[in-house]
């Protein structure tokens, strides 16, 4: 490339500068709003758009054949369109035109020259910022970047062979990987400086006019500018350093005074809720699934009045704690027996005559005390349904309560059950056995 290409290059570069940095200088705004670590991309800037300009030449850093010996360097230009998606990662969408163009030595075997019009080449890339997260400084001023995507490539080349003929080859159409390396240098918080060198390997071997030695490549190293679109009042995502925004999120004093007030509701509450006992149990009401246990009855875990017999008498009243019995005697069961049975004829619960001699010292016993309750359990046999077996059951032991009663009993000292055809003591298949399952047991206590 001679002196006066270079010449325009540094000029563009830095008249493209200039005017744009006075420009966005004159309209900056430094106003930033408080951002949170989990507050999601809507609180910051994440477009950005850059132009920039640089030398194009057909070869890379990394090497490889080419088809002629002399690489020129030319002015290249582009702009790019970039969405910041996180801290450290972005998606990029770039243009780029320019010249490439090379040559053989004087004396040389083969063409003379060739210079190709890159018309426009196109791509998108992932953008990975390598330092985002700076330990000594509270906002990023330099940021590295590597990225690499696909691009399509629109070029006419024009071959000079060494007869001096120069021959234009029809326009064509490749795609190419682009890789790039770069460095941006933060001028405001509108504004960045962006260096870089990338390379692009193109699927074709023709944009040098010359197929020889495989598919073709070139590189830009370029300056320019960036600028960052949007709210003027948010931040640049690019520049934010996290572990900023966590240490003041964690060190806001509106933060510290909920977290205080907060405390202070608490103990207020349990205080006045929490350890709130209506009862008087040792069970607070919130945990008390008993809440209006009586006093001095000793209660479980939940509150709720300790029965270990599970017989529906609390410990603290149940004469027998172990052993499940009625309410009627304080928790303790009948001694109901089968030897003072009261027997009944085939589906009836009339009393026999038989039966009164022992119903009448009954009467006598709990009259004087001798007795302090019965319990009347009535059974009836197989015969019928066992709706009606328990029906019948049930008269029977009123018929025996309502005998003891028209003698002078309390019917307080009384209690009946029916059990229907459940509890048989003899078998049901003989007439004998049905004849003692028909019965009224007296259980004494």
């Amino acid at each position: 490339m001679n002196y006066s290409t270079i010449k325009r290059i540094a000029a563009l570069t830095v008249f493209v500068c200039l005017s744009f940095t006075s420009v966005m200088f004159g309209q900056e705004n430094m106003s930033s709003t408080s951002t949170k670590t989990f507050g999601g991309r809507t609180q910051f800037r994440t477009w950005s758009l850059g132009f920039n300009a640089g030398a194009l030449a057909p070869v890379a850093i990394v090497g490889g054949s080419k088809d002629f010996q002399h690489s020129d360097l030319n002015l290249g230009y582009g702009l790019t369109l970039r969405k910041q998606l996180a801290h450290s990662f972005g998606l990029e969408g770039g243009f780029l035109a320019g010249t490439l163009s090379g040559s053989n030595h004087a004396g040389a075997p083969g063409n003379k020259s060739y210079e190709t019009q890159l018309g426009w080449s196109a791509s998108l890339m992932g953008v990975m910022n390598v330092a985002t997260i700076d330990f000594l400084k509270r906002e990023n001023a330099v940021n590295f970047i590597v990225k690499t995507g696909f691009g399509v490539a629109s070029y006419t080349p024009e071959l000079t062979t060494d007869l001096n003929n120069i021959v234009t080859s029809p326009k064509t159409n490749d795609n190419f990987i682009p890789v790039g390396v770069g460095a941006k240098f933060k001028v405001s918080n509108r504004i960045n400086f962006d260096m870089g060198y990338n390379m692009y390997f193109i699927n074709s071997d023709q944009l040098d006019a010359t197929v020889a030695a495989g598919n073709d490549k070139w590189s830009y190293i370029y300056g320019g500018l960036e600028f960052s679109l949007g709210n003027a009042a948010k931040p640049n995502l690019d520049w934010v350093n996290p572990l900023v925004i966590m240490y003041d999120e964690l060190k806001d004093p509106s933060l510290r005074q909920e977290l205080e007030a907060l405390k202070t509701r608490v103990a207020t509450l349990e205080a006045a809720d929490l350890l709130k006992d209506s009862d008087g149990d040792g069970v607070a009401d919130k945990l008390d699934k008993c809440p209006s246990t009586e006093a001095g009855i000793k209660v479980d875990g939940s509150g709720c009045p300790m029965d270990v017999d599970a017989d529906g008498v609390p410990d603290s009243k149940d004469s027998c704690p172990t052993e499940k019995g009625t309410a009627e005697f304080n928790g303790c069961p009948g001694t109901a027996t089968t030897a003072n049975a009261i027997q009944f004829e085939f589906n009836s619960s009339v009393l026999k005559t038989s039966a009164y001699p022992t119903l009448d010292q009954l009467s006598t016993d709990l009259k004087n005390g001798v007795i302090a309750k019965v319990q009347l359990d009535g059974h009836a046999s197989e015969e019928g349904t066992t709706e009606y077996n328990m029906s019948l059951s049930k008269d029977r032991a009123n018929a025996v309560k309502t005998y003891l009663v028209n003698s002078g009993v309390s019917a307080t000292k009384i209690v009946t059950k029916g059990y229907g055809e459940t509890r048989p003591v003899a078998s049901n298949a003989t007439e004998e056995g049905r004849q003692l399952n028909r019965r009224v047991e007296i259980g004494r206590q």
